[in-house]
């Protein structure tokens, strides 16, 4: 009896720790107990047979949920931008700022992180031997365009569900049914999804303890340079890129620009939440001068399908967890890796796990296990606060660089003082 309520007691503790703490948690704890396990004869073996499994079985949850998942989500992003025609010379705009800019994140990631494993810095590990390496199909960059059409590949599924959302928009009410179907599907699916993720600390738990018994404490060193490289990423792409366009579409400075977002990046890096600091980017557009139907549309637009700091940090993981496997990507794979980031982040925003959903998707295209991903995944939400933060800067970007293409920035008082 005395039992039961010390374990309620405990339970009842944890649900009220945040589920950030309890990865980080698990994280740490994993650490120890691969390290005490690797000195002990047997040690490895234990961890291998009885801990690792449970990793395995989160995994492959994973798996399962990914396919409904990306595609349901990514027919609701479609379908919650209305009327195709509606959207007009604003919602093309967007569409091209989101485009382009992710593209150079994606080249932004790949060039950092191909230069941090060139020069040594992501090491190979001896995981070959446990995880089930997946042969790559990409012969050349012109057979996997041919192969989307064909192929079970996810991406495959990326482009059906865009014909599919695209379909029903064009349907008009008669196609109401079917995207209210799929969108109770897709709140099904959400909803399986968070139930998996609460699952995450002991998943986390369990694989870096494997990690760690395997390799030994010299993968740390590996993961301070994964974050290292990211935020390297983050940082280099938002001064260079968002000030070039800054410059270029505006006729704000970017310090004023950076100025005026910073509220929205701060609220951000602390909720990890796109979606979230929605509120707070639309009055940070306000105060420069963007007309509130613009920010109205673009920014809860590009919290849905406007993902730069995920690309970087995909790309960085995906080059990174190449490495560590012992894969060669070549210069075909990379830029397959390209255009599945940008296809996925249509679908990324408002799924909990998402990044390592899609992230999983990608490792799998290009012939990397997925059982990787727990290399990294125990230290996602430092990743994620980083990425979160160029996200929605981006979208603010685009918010500001589309009002003033469309002339109505001439109502900021930057751009009075500019012309004074």
């Amino acid at each position: 009896m005395l039992f039961g309520e010390l374990m309620s007691f405990f339970l009842n503790k944890i649900k009220k720790i945040s589920l950030a703490t309890q990865i980080f948690f698990a994280l740490f704890l994993g650490i120890i107990v691969g390290a005490i396990c690797c000195t002990f004869a047997g040690g490895s073996a234990f961890v291998l047979n009885f801990l690792k499994p449970i990793g395995t079985i989160f995994i492959n949850l994973l798996k399962m949920i990914v396919v409904p998942v990306v595609f349901l989500s990514i027919i609701d992003g479609i379908i919650s931008m209305g009327d195709i025609k509606r959207l007009g010379k604003i919602g093309l705009k967007s569409i091209l700022c989101f485009l382009v800019t992710t593209v150079l994140a994606c080249i932004t990631g790949l060039a950092l992180s191909s230069g941090f494993s060139f020069a040594g810095l992501f090491p190979k590990l001896d995981i070959s031997s446990n995880v089930k390496l997946e042969s790559s199909s990409t012969s050349g960059f012109a057979d996997v365009i041919a192969g989307l059409f064909t192929g079970p590949d996810m991406l495959t599924v990326i482009i059906v569900a865009i014909i599919v959302g695209i379909a029903i928009l064009k349907c008009g009410e008669k196609g109401k049914p079917a995207a209210k179907i799929l969108d109770s599907f897709y709140v099904v699916c959400d909803e399986i999804t968070r139930g998996i993720i609460k699952f995450s600390p002991i998943a986390v738990f369990a694989m870096m303890s494997w990690i760690i018994s395997a390799q030994g404490v010299k993968i740390i060193g590996t993961l301070a340079a994964a974050l290292l490289c990211a935020y390297l990423g983050y940082i280099v792409f938002s001064v260079i890129v968002y000030s070039i366009f800054i410059s270029v579409f505006t006729k704000l400075s970017p310090v004023t620009f950076f100025k005026n977002s910073f509220p929205a990046m701060i609220f951000a890096f602390t909720s990890a939440s796109s979606v979230a600091t929605i509120p707070v980017s639309k009055e940070c557009c306000r105060k420069m001068g963007v007309d509130s139907s613009i920010s109205s549309f673009v920014i809860p637009l590009g919290a849905t399908v406007n993902m730069n700091g995920t690309a970087i940090y995909q790309c960085v993981a995906t080059v990174l967890l190449a490495t560590c496997c012992g894969v060669s990507l070549s210069i075909e794979q990379m830029l397959f890796i390209v255009t599945a980031i940008i296809a996925a982040s249509v679908g990324t925003a408002g799924v909990p796990g998402s990044a390592t959903i899609t992230l999983a998707m990608v490792l799998t295209s290009v012939g990397i296990p997925v059982d990787a991903i727990m290399i990294i995944y125990g230290i996602d939400r430092i990743f994620d606060m980083g990425r979160t933060v160029i996200n929605i800067t981006g979208d603010i970007l685009c918010a500001v660089c589309v009002s003033s293409m469309e002339g109505n920035s001439q109502k900021s008082l930057f751009w009075k003082r500019r012309k004074e």
